[in-house]
């Protein structure tokens, strides 16, 4: 997808697509896009963004410091309305919750998503870092590779991979050539592919925009999420991201992904751990 220049925080088609609008105290409109899909399903990262848009207007705070997601039915595009709840407001810390609904064949609401999150400010907090984390080791993104450079469409890549920067390492990339290492792992630079940099609400994003591990582990298909936890640690520096997704244990048709996501700084900006559905047999 083509653009005439780099877009910046606030003027991009993220920015624009997930933009809600106030309807009424705590109660706002939006259009889901169908740029943000995979295959027929709207992408949980970006749902998760619309719904910690809506929570940052609501509460007296800018920033999500951390938001829990529950999938309770899946999301589609077109027209929905979220609707927020102030749980307690503080000096460093507020907390809400907020559920997105769309509309059923007979015009009744169904709830999609329901969020319980907190939030502050990231430019008050101290710098000072203790951490045995490291970043992950991935290639240069000249030695990375991305859905356009493979001879046919990455399984299950959608409208959603128009949109993003995502270069993966080689060494996750078993399952695309039908070698899958059996690790559960998948690593990449990642970006908005139209330049925008990172923010807190990209964040969301990028957490649940990788390919799933489930396929370095032999499995192909649709591993929808059930619940997704994000940590966001600090305001991301400009440039790409590195994100790496690990998953140690599936076991009764569900798994875990932990994900960290790295900034240009080398700085780990978020963290989050979902729990998915596998699809066997």
């Amino acid at each position: 997808m083509a653009q005439a220049s780099q877009a910046t925080i606030g003027s991009s088609e993220f920015d624009r697509d997930t933009a809600v609008t106030r309807r009424a105290e705590g109660v706002y409109d939006i259009d889901l896009s169908a740029g943000w899909t995979i295959i027929n399903a709207v992408n949980g990262g970006y749902l998760l963004a619309v719904l910690g848009r809506a929570l940052a207007d609501a509460l007296p705070h800018p920033d999500p410091f951390t938001i829990s997601a529950h999938y309770l039915t899946a999301s589609r595009p077109g027209p929905a309305v979220v609707r927020t709840n102030v749980v307690r407001t503080g000096r460093t810390l507020s907390t809400g919750q907020a559920s997105l609904f769309q509309y059923d064949e007979q015009g009744g609401e169904v709830e999609r998503i329901r969020v319980l999150a907190s939030y502050g400010d990231l430019d008050t907090l101290p710098d000072d870092v203790r951490t045995t984390a490291k970043p992950p080791a991935i290639p240069p993104m000249d030695q990375c590779f991305g859905p356009e450079d493979g001879p046919a469409p990455v399984p299950g890549s959608s409208a959603i991979t128009d949109r993003l920067m995502l270069k993966l390492d080689p060494s996750t990339l078993g399952w695309a050539l039908g070698s899958p290492s059996g690790k559960g792992e998948m690593r990449a630079w990642f970006g908005l592919k139209d330049g925008r940099d990172a923010d807190p609400f990209s964040l969301l994003l990028a957490v649940d925009a990788l390919p799933p591990t489930a396929f370095e582990l032999g499995i192909s298909g649709w591993v929808p999420t059930v619940e997704l936890t994000v940590h966001i640690r600090c305001r991301p520096a400009p440039g790409p991201l590195r994100v790496s997704i690990t998953t140690r244990n599936l076991a009764g048709g569900f798994l875990e992904e932990d994900a960290e996501v790295w900034d240009s700084a080398d700085r780990l900006v978020a963290q989050s751990r979902q729990l998915a559905r596998v699809r066997l047999g």
